[in-house]
């Protein structure tokens, strides 16, 4: 399984735009992550790429991701990608054991938030924003409800990483692509 093949996978699942922003957000965290901890940046990649492919055509907890399993395997996507993707979400009751699996459950909800942040931001943009900025965000618990606080800290100490460490780690993965899901707003990158 390649990129490409995965791109495919979604881009025939997946219509909506901010969900596809959501899976590249998620693929970036993973590949920043893989980087870091010196495993397989594609494999990683794909996992977050395809995570939430089976959203939009099974939109309930009694469906996804469970129901999407099968149409991955019948697409040749390895056993180790679709466990991990089972893994993401609690109510599957797959436990998260790999690093990889760890690092999915760490990436995907605090995509959201961080987004959510920078959108309500003057510059509407990733590259000026910071982990402080997300913090002060957090304490607000009527801005981005839907993003489980508990949920995100809980993943991040799961996964080994201290949570404002790992905020300021998934806002720089997602700088990396900020004009591929929209939130390079009116900045230009800067030169780190």
């Amino acid at each position: 399984m390649n990129r490409e093949e995965a791109l495919n996978i979604v881009k025939e699942f997946v219509k909506n735009e901010n969900l596809i922003h959501h899976m590249l957000a998620v693929e970036a965290a993973m590949r920043f992550y893989a980087e870091k901890l010196g495993q397989d940046v594609e494999l990683w990649g794909i996992t977050g790429l395809l995570h939430d492919f089976d959203w939009e055509i099974h939109p309930t907890l009694e469906e996804h991701p469970q129901a999407g399993a099968p149409i991955l395997r019948a697409r040749g996507v390895p056993e180790e990608i679709v466990r991990a993707i089972l893994s993401h979400a609690d109510h599957t009751g797959v436990p998260r054991v790999s690093m990889m699996e760890k690092a999915l459950y760490a990436c995907d909800e605090i995509t959201g938030l961080i987004t959510a942040v920078a959108l309500v931001r003057p510059s509407r943009s990733l590259y000026d924003l910071t982990a402080a900025s997300v913090k002060k965000k957090w304490k607000e618990r009527s801005f981005a409800a839907g993003a489980n606080r508990e949920e995100i800290a809980r993943a991040a100490e799961e996964f080994g990483v201290e949570l404002w460490e790992h905020v300021e780690n998934v806002i720089t993965a997602m700088r990396r692509i900020a004009p591929q899901i929209g939130l390079a707003g009116n900045l230009q990158p800067s030169s780190e």
